[in-house]
């Protein structure tokens, strides 16, 4: 049996609104999760709700500042600590903000680099 899943594209600005919504909605917060695509990061705030899952889609370049969503779902902010140690990405307002040290790494916002070998 297959999940019901739908991704809305949403605005930056709407992101805290449209996620609160979805708390007064019943719907648990699932994951938050960012990938690079080109030049741009989509960052997906998956949903659930009675096996229905819906994915709230911002697509941001590095340098965009994004609200947290820790003040709807307080655990957000370890996935927004995440995007920020990972991907370089800065959320303002996280409920906990580990300042960048999150995660150690030997690459700073290693997700967000191109690494090329040498001699290629």
């Amino acid at each position: 049996m297959a999940q019901e899943q739908v991704t809305v594209p949403i605005s930056v600005g709407e992101l805290v609104e449209r996620t609160a919504q979805m708390k007064k909605n019943g719907c648990r917060l699932v994951q938050i999760g960012c990938t690079k695509v080109g030049d741009d990061y989509e960052i997906n705030y998956l949903f659930d709700k009675e096996f229905a899952l819906t994915n709230l889609r911002i697509t941001v370049k590095q340098d965009t500042v994004i609200p947290s969503v820790s003040s709807v779902y307080f655990g957000a902010f370890v996935y927004e600590n995440e995007i920020h140690d990972l991907y370089g990405i800065a959320v303002t307002g996280m409920n906990i903000d580990f300042g960048g040290h999150f995660y150690r790494t030997t690459i700073k916002t290693p997700f967000a680099v191109t690494i090329t070998k040498e001699g290629s």
